[in-house]
């Protein structure tokens, strides 16, 4: 393996641990801290057109990248100590872009309120995790609502920023950040955001597509059913209307044995959509630590593929470069 393949091996293991150990900080995280950047950025540039969302993106996005590339390289400037330097600043990233303990966090208190009746206290955690009215949800739509979430953002929040990670190092995990994040604040179709958000949310379908591929297949490869994921996956996924979360959550719901889908209450907007391996059963509070255990065994495969990949093409363009050489 190549010295910058095991330095960038050596650093998404321990920022993947760092991020299973601790989570999120409480206050002073980056991802934070670029949030209210890129509000401050769509203040100025807000208008209610196309063009001025494409240049918030590229700006936010375009600018986090740059400057990830920029501390890379200015890293690898120290002579002696580069491999160190490296490993260090992709576990900082890493754990700074991995969001599995979060997501896990919020989805075991709201699993535990419903375990214990208490459909109040859930409903008043579930905006920690989701966009969904909760005062429009009973016990069994919340329980949905969570192992969505939690099969969406396994892809989103670990599996696609380790995917970029592999790709382009320490730039592909900022980037990758930075555009799941940009889809989260403008990328939906309120009346504020159906033109704006658009640039945000197409290059967020482009960055997110590798990554929720890869969720779908090792969730039907980790998953307690997984000839029933891989239906579900192929019969379902593409009837979801956003092309990353449906091979995602149809992969989930098949593992699980449960049916997810149908109509969704987002803050006065209703959606109706189609029902995911409907010959599932309904989502109990039950399925919410399955959803859990799932949703860990993908992202340490994802780690682990991720990894192996990166050094496989290290490997492969160095005996190509061997060749030339000679």
């Amino acid at each position: 393996m190549r010295a910058d393949h095991a330095s960038y091996a050596c650093g998404a293991a321990l920022g993947f641990l760092g991020d299973l150990a601790a989570g999120d900080p409480r206050r002073g995280h980056p991802v934070a801290a670029f949030g209210r950047a890129a509000a401050a950025v769509e203040r100025r540039l807000w208008r209610d057109h196309r063009g001025s969302g494409a240049l918030h993106t590229a700006l936010c996005a375009g600018g986090a990248a740059a400057g990830a590339a920029l501390l890379a390289r200015t890293v690898r400037g120290f002579a002696g100590r580069r491999r160190t330097a490296d490993a260090a600043l992709t576990a900082a990233t890493t754990w700074a872009v991995l969001g599995g303990t979060s997501l896990v966090r919020e989805a075991r208190v709201i699993g535990d309120a419903l375990a214990a009746g208490d459909v109040d206290a859930a409903r008043e955690r579930l905006p920690h995790l989701c966009g969904r009215d909760p005062q429009a949800l009973d016990a069994q739509q919340i329980a949905r609502a969570v192992v969505e979430s939690v099969a969406e953002n396994t892809s989103d929040a670990v599996v696609g920023a380790l995917v970029w990670g592999a790709v382009a190092g320490v730039p592909g995990l900022v980037g990758f950040r930075a555009v799941n994040t940009l889809d989260a604040m403008v990328g939906h179709k309120s009346a504020r955001y159906r033109r704006f958000g658009w640039a945000a949310a197409r290059l967020d379908d482009v960055a997110g597509w590798p990554g929720a591929r890869l969720t779908a297949a090792l969730a039907a490869l980790a998953g307690p059913d997984p000839r029933g994921a891989w239906r579900a996956w192929r019969d379902d996924g593409g009837r979801h209307p956003s092309p990353n979360a449906g091979p995602v959550e149809a992969a989930f719901a098949g593992a699980l044995g449960v049916r997810l889908g149908g109509t969704l209450a987002y803050a006065g907007r209703v959606e109706h959509r189609p029902v995911l391996n409907p010959g599932g059963r309904p989502v109990t509070a039950a399925d919410i630590p399955r959803a859990i255990r799932l949703s860990r065994r993908v992202s340490a495969l994802a780690l682990l593929t991720t990894v192996v990949a990166r050094s496989g093409a290290g490997r492969g363009s160095g005996a190509d470069q061997e060749r030339v050489n000679r």
